[in-house]
C-alpha cells in the first residue's frame, strides 16, 4: 500500500542534498536598537493596542510615574478583559525597571 499521503513531506520544504539552510530574522522597523526608555516601549505597545494610534500619549514625570493617555474608544483595549493587558503592561514596566533598578508605576489616563 506505501506511505500515508499526509506522512509524505512536501518537496518543496526539504533542502537539497548538500543545500544548507540559513535563517535570516527581520529586523523591526521600528526598534532597532536598545534604547533603555521605558516610555518609548509603552509608546510602542500601546499604539499597536488601539485603533487611532495618533491619540496616544506617554509621559514620563520624575518620580517614575508613566501616564499613558489614549482615546476615550481605546481605553478598554489598553485595560483589556479584567484588566490583563494592563496587568502585561505593568509586569513590562516592572521586568524594565529591575534592570535599571527603579520601580515604575502606570497611570492609564482617557
Amino acid at each position: 500500500m506505501g506511505v500515508p499521503r499526509a506522512w509524505v513531506s512536501h518537496p518543496i520544504a526539504q533542502p537539497a542534498i548538500g543545500q544548507v539552510l540559513t535563517y535570516q530574522p527581520r529586523e523591526l522597523e521600528f526598534m532597532t536598537e536598545p534604547s533603555g526608555d521605558v516610555r518609548v516601549l509603552v509608546e510602542l505597545i500601546a499604539k499597536s493596542l488601539v485603533d487611532a494610534p495618533d491619540e496616544v500619549f506617554v509621559e514620563k514625570f520624575d518620580d517614575d510615574v508613566i501616564e499613558l493617555e489614549v482615546a476615550e474608544t481605546d481605553v478598554g483595549k489598553v485595560i483589556g478583559r479584567q484588566g490583563r493587558t494592563a496587568r502585561a503592561l505593568r509586569a513590562l514596566l516592572s521586568a524594565a525597571g529591575h534592570r535599571a533598578h527603579k520601580r515604575y508605576t502606570l497611570e492609564i489616563i482617557e
